[in-house]
């Protein structure tokens, strides 16, 4: 029986079964071109605080893969290579522009922990079952992507927070070790946030860069993402500004460190490293 006979068949005979599921479950799609763009900018902030050891903090992080973003390899179209080759977790990235990624190692990652309303749990069968059933069938390489994903998560599970990422936030920053600086990861989950909530969670990172070093990296749409410079870009433009704030003694510094498209499977580094 094809594919979509077999779809159309248990929709028919188990409506009230999949509208449950669906109304409970919010559609998930684990998009994991984000991996090209947190690699590098992670890699540039610990670089400018001194950091050898990371915290990862990732907003809205669904199952969490983001914060394994320094065990997966990527490949740029422009020849250069990141991560760890021999990953089962290998993710291309087309380059814009003539200005190279830059190279820099990405620290040890001591801590990994997500915040999201609805987290994912991929060592729970269930779980991972819906993750797979969010995806189109037409697409087999995002399938067979999304097996090794989740089992390299399973192989060193992150603490996932179930609440509001802004009244999350401190619970978060305790479970970074005290040797460690937190570096937050958002990629297109603060544009879910109104502005008063964006400019508390911002506050947030604030206050917990008053004992320790704090930075922040992110890839929102132009305007999204509080203090990150725009570049002159206008709104809704169809492109992302990748940001990197850095919130330490001397007060927050933050810049655009480059802009990207199609959530990361196309990108332009703009900063000097």
């Amino acid at each position: 029986m094809p594919p979509w006979v077999a779809a159309i068949d248990t929709l028919v005979r188990m409506t009230d079964s999949v509208a449950a599921v669906a109304v409970r479950r919010p559609v998930r799609a684990d998009e994991t071109g984000r991996y090209a763009v947190l690699h590098p900018a992670v890699a540039e902030a610990a670089h400018r605080l001194g950091a050898h050891t990371v915290g990862l903090i990732d907003v809205g992080c669904s199952a969490g893969f983001n914060l394994h973003v320094d065990r997966v390899g990527i490949s740029y179209s422009n020849g250069q290579s990141l991560g760890d080759p021999s990953s089962p977790v290998q993710m291309p990235c087309s380059v814009v522009g003539d200005r190279p990624i830059p190279a820099r190692a990405m620290p040890q990652v001591v801590a990994r922990v997500g915040i999201d309303l609805d987290p994912v749990d991929v060592t729970d069968v269930d779980e991972a079952r819906w993750l797979r059933a969010c995806l189109a069938p037409d697409q087999p390489e995002q399938a067979a992507r999304l097996e090794a994903e989740m089992a390299l998560v399973v192989t060193v599970p992150p603490s996932l927070l179930r609440g509001d990422a802004v009244e999350m936030m401190s619970e978060a920053f305790a479970r970074v070790p005290a040797n460690a600086v937190p570096v937050v990861t958002t990629t297109w989950a603060l544009s879910r946030f109104s502005l008063e909530s964006r400019l508390r969670f911002l506050h947030r990172l604030d206050e917990a860069a008053s004992g320790r070093a704090v930075a922040w990296v992110s890839a929102e749409g132009v305007g999204v993402a509080p203090t990150i410079p725009t570049l002159g870009d206008r709104r809704a433009s169809g492109h992302s500004i990748i940001g990197l704030a850095v919130f330490d003694g001397s007060g927050l510094r933050a810049e655009a460190v480059g802009r990207c498209w199609s959530q990361g499977r196309l990108m332009a580094w703009l900063a000097d490293s």
